[in-house]
């Protein structure tokens, strides 16, 4: 009896042993006609979690770990949907030139991806986005209620606690739709006056904003306290005639969720620039309210750096950008005048669309103490190609070309993050507006009146 007990114990011990958890997803396969060289893993908070080389014969297989949850794979610019979970052994076979449509999962975990790539075709059969969003409401209602149908009754046969998640999902996704519809019909239909009717379902109302758990899972959810966050925000600045950060602010104070409000603190973040000027009031108040010790280095720095760039400071400078017309020229040459600073570049529709706005300008003020300078920050092998535009478009003005690009330190130093961007500096060398109004706005004629250039 003593040996049959010791056998049984030792079976369980084995059986425990096998039954040990797997924290990764094994994920093989073969792409046919790849568009690059690897595959590109991202989490629901698009982070880069694996970059996964595909061999030149289009095979590919590695392990990912920790998974549980909604993930993205990317292959050049094509993209798309995934679920991983821990003890997967998923493989893809797919053909690059057709995506979506040629994907096709097997293996353990097999069912679940596959709903998840029919998924995106059914999404596509609704109709593009431009179509849905000119439908008026009843019809536009009418094709999310069956794409939301059609979705859900999909899920039969799926693992029950895929489905659970995934109905929270296609529920966000369906709010999402819901809550743009007013925008996106008015830009479609280019009526930028159109208000819903009374009757238009309220999606928001009763949803619980500080799911913790469905923020970290499902990008849409995050997207719509987002949305709930920023909207509220803006009604409760017009309401109460105080500025949208201290309506934003004082909302976050209000918040249940830690997690979320860290999170909504670190895209405020990103309005603590030249361009705002209650960027003292968010600095500070973010600083008071979030606990993301990393989020508040990176933002003194960079609230630091502001403080360099406002008016009355001496301007940072550029030394040695190549001039169009020959030689390097460095805003030290240009002392004694107002200059007028364009940064752009010849990729950047925006940019381009300024240069009739910038010529205008240019031809008014060209006898006045003001010089007008456009710094390209092209890469060197984009050389030619400004070269050209300069040519084509018959650019006027001083013509420079950064040393290192978006690199360089002068574009660095005052902190561009986005172009077009135009700065003003006064004949001294110091800063009238490290974020000076485009040649479109009339507030830089304004600007100059006020200077009496």
């Amino acid at each position: 009896m003593k040996k049959l007990l010791f056998g049984i114990l030792i079976t369980l011990i084995v059986s425990c042993n096998k039954l040990k958890h797997v924290n990764y997803t094994l994920f093989t396969g073969t792409i046919k006609n790849a568009n690059s060289k690897s595959l590109t893993i991202k989490n629901s908070s698009n982070e880069i979690v694996r970059e996964i080389k595909v061999s030149e014969n289009g095979t590919f297989s590695d392990t990912i770990f920790n998974t549980n949850g909604y993930y993205k794979f990317s292959d050049g610019k094509e993209s798309s949907s995934m679920f991983l979970k821990d003890g997967y052994d998923l493989r893809l076979n797919m053909d690059a030139k057709e995506f979506d449509e040629s994907i096709i999962y097997t293996g353990k975990g097999s069912d679940v991806n596959n709903f998840i790539a029919q998924k995106f075709l059914i999404k596509e059969k609704t109709g593009t986005t431009p179509e849905l969003y000119s439908l008026n409401e009843e019809a536009y209602l009418a094709k999310m209620d069956e794409q939301k149908n059609t979705l859900e009754k999909s899920l039969a046969n799926l693992p029950p606690d895929f489905v659970e998640q995934e109905k929270a999902n296609i529920k966000y996704e369906y709010i999402d739709h819901v809550i743009k519809y007013q925008p996106a019909h008015g830009y479609f239909t280019k009526n930028k006056d159109f208000k819903v009717s009374e009757s238009f379902p309220n999606v928001l109302k009763g949803l619980d904003l500080n799911n913790e758990e469905h923020y970290k899972l499902f990008n849409t959810y995050k997207g719509i306290v987002g949305y709930n966050f920023s909207t509220s925000a803006k009604e409760k600045s017009e309401k109460e005639n105080i500025s949208f950060e201290t309506a934003a602010l004082q909302l976050i104070k209000e918040s249940k969720s830690k997690i979320i409000s860290n999170n909504l603190l670190t895209n405020l973040s990103r309005q603590v620039s030249v361009s705002n000027p209650n960027a003292e009031e968010l600095y500070n108040g973010i600083i008071e309210l979030s606990t993301d010790e990393t989020l508040k280095e990176q933002l003194t720095k960079q609230f630091n750096k502001i403080q360099k760039l406002t008016k009355g400071k001496i301007s940072p400078i550029f030394v040695d950008y190549e001039n169009n017309t020959g030689g390097a020229t460095s805003l030290t040459d240009l002392k004694g005048k107002y200059v007028y600073i364009d940064i752009w570049a010849t990729w950047c529709q925006p940019c381009k669309a300024e240069i009739p706005f910038l010529k205008e300008v240019e031809k008014k003020y060209h006898d006045k103490n003001i010089e007008f300078v456009s710094i390209s920050i092209d890469a060197e092998k984009d050389h030619d190609a400004w070269k050209q535009m300069i040519r084509d478009k018959q650019l006027t003005g001083v013509q420079l070309m950064a040393d290192n690009n978006w690199n360089s330190k002068f574009i660095t130093e005052y902190g561009v993050q986005g172009i077009p961007h135009f700065i003003l500096i006064d004949p001294s060398g110091k800063i009238v507006s490290s974020y000076a109004p485009r040649p479109s706005d009339k507030k830089l004629i304004e600007l100059f009146d006020e200077l009496k250039i």
